[in-house]
């Protein structure tokens, strides 16, 4: 059977009765880049995801104080990033939903939607993980999904574990190295800004879409402070 996708969330190929794995992959993408795409992969092959679902946030809550590119440009960079892998689907979800994006409510929202065969697994930073359990209703947060940590070699994942521990919240996280997390979005963004080449920092087809949008070239230097 299928599930018909709805309110921004796409149709997945759900065989009855088997378990389909749906890697969660958040983020503004502002833009996004080839660290989030080598993460997602690692994180596919990882734990043996059956797709990975990117979803730029909307007006995300950590950013309510710095400029944010328009959700439609952001959204549009990630479906053209996203378009050659075939386990990669990209979402506008978070991006029509209005008010300030929460995990807790992202993830309650997928639950309720997509049904019970459907397990959920959260992909985020290293860096995120040593504070989720101050996020924003985190302890419904651990019981909707597993997390995916991605870390940078040699990142000391005892702080995480220790803090997550401590605070008797029953979150399952994995953790994976990824390499190519020295990207950064904040980065492109600056070397755009400057006139510097973003080239294999992200894709041709996102680095086309910021020449043609001119995204990023009217930053100053306060937007990086």
């Amino acid at each position: 059977m299928s599930l018909r996708g709805g309110i921004g969330l796409p149709e997945l190929p759900l065989a009855y009765g088997q378990e389909f794995r749906l890697g969660i992959m958040g983020g503004t993408f502002d833009p996004i880049h080839y660290g989030h795409l080598v993460t997602a992969e690692q994180a596919r092959e990882s734990l043996d995801l059956d797709a990975v679902l990117f979803m730029p946030a909307g007006s995300p809550a950590f950013k309510l104080d710095k400029p944010v590119t328009p959700a439609e440009d952001r959204y549009a960079m990630t479906v053209l990033a996203t378009a050659a892998n075939p386990a990669f689907l990209a979402s506008r979800f978070e991006i029509d939903r209005p008010g300030v994006t929460y995990t807790a409510d992202t993830l309650h929202a997928l639950r309720d939607f997509y049904p019970p065969q459907v397990k959920l697994y959260f992909i985020t930073g290293a860096d995120a993980i040593i504070d989720i359990v101050t996020w924003h209703d985190a302890e419904r947060i651990a019981e909707l999904a597993t997390f995916i940590a991605a870390t940078r070699p040699g990142f000391d994942i005892d702080t995480a574990r220790a803090r997550i521990k401590e605070s008797g919240l029953p979150f399952d996280v994995r953790y994976i190295q990824i390499p190519a997390l020295a990207i950064s979005s904040t980065n492109i963004r600056k070397r755009v800004a400057r006139g510097m080449s973003v080239r294999y920092l992200t894709s041709e087809s996102v680095l086309g879409y910021i020449r043609k949008r001119r995204l990023y070239a009217d930053l100053g230097q306060e937007d990086f402070e």
